[in-house]
């Protein structure tokens, strides 16, 4: 799923997906964004993965000290340069979420939303392990997927993208049970509260799991000082 992010769903395409999403979409998005707006302070060095041309960053900034964005997609990236603009508190890099090159401890909180746990096809082990590494001690570590109330709205988005042909046609067969499979390749699945909880348990941490606007599962942990 990295490469279909970087070869095909990225720039301009991505922000098209998103300027065709319903008006529940637009307040499922809204709503996450307000969410995380809620657990940033003014000072803090926030780091977002996943952050494709800049959408949820640029708001970010609007209360933290610095966002630094990181994204495989250079073509995003380029955007979200552009429409941040000069003067931004934004830094947009172009780096794999479970290989970063920043240093251990640097972060106040690391964000990852809009399903990215799932939509990046990665091993979501390694993604929150390498989320933990690079949030400081008592830093914060945010992730978002979709809540399963949410499963009609999300099927009637992704349907939509795909007649806009931002997306393969999807695989109907296929489709279901929380996710959505285009027959180009692309997949699209999403956690249940018993499997965030699940993952966090594996490195002892305890989870805060809040369902927001029955469209995100928010899932929270606090980095201690022996992680």
């Amino acid at each position: 799923m990295t490469d279909y992010y970087a070869q095909r769903l990225s720039g301009r395409r991505l922000q098209k997906c998103y300027e065709l999403a319903t008006s529940r979409v637009h307040q499922y998005l809204e709503n996450e964004i307000l969410h995380v707006l809620g657990r940033l302070g003014t000072g803090d060095v926030v780091l977002e993965l996943g952050c494709g041309y800049g959408r949820a960053a640029m708001r970010f900034a609007e209360c933290a000290g610095k966002i630094v964005g990181i994204d495989v997609a250079e073509e995003s990236l380029s955007l979200a340069r552009m429409l941040c603009g000069s003067g931004s508190r934004c830094e947009f890099l172009q780096m794999d979420a479970c290989h970063m090159t920043f240093d251990d401890d640097t972060f106040d909180v690391v964000i990852c939303i809009q399903n990215g746990i799932c939509a990046f096809g990665v091993p979501h082990v390694e993604l929150l392990r390498e989320a933990l590494r690079v949030a400081k001690p008592g830093g914060k570590i945010v992730l978002s997927t979709y809540s399963e109330a949410f499963w009609p709205e999300r099927l009637i988005w992704f349907e939509l993208q795909s007649a806009a042909e931002l997306l393969g046609p999807i695989d109907i067969a296929a489709t279901g049970g929380g996710v959505i499979v285009c027959k180009d390749g692309f997949r699209s699945g999403a956690l249940t509260r018993h499997q965030l909880q699940a993952l966090c348990a594996r490195f002892e941490l305890e989870a805060e799991i809040t369902e927001v606007d029955r469209s995100s599962l928010f899932c929270e942990v606090i980095k201690p000082a022996a992680v």
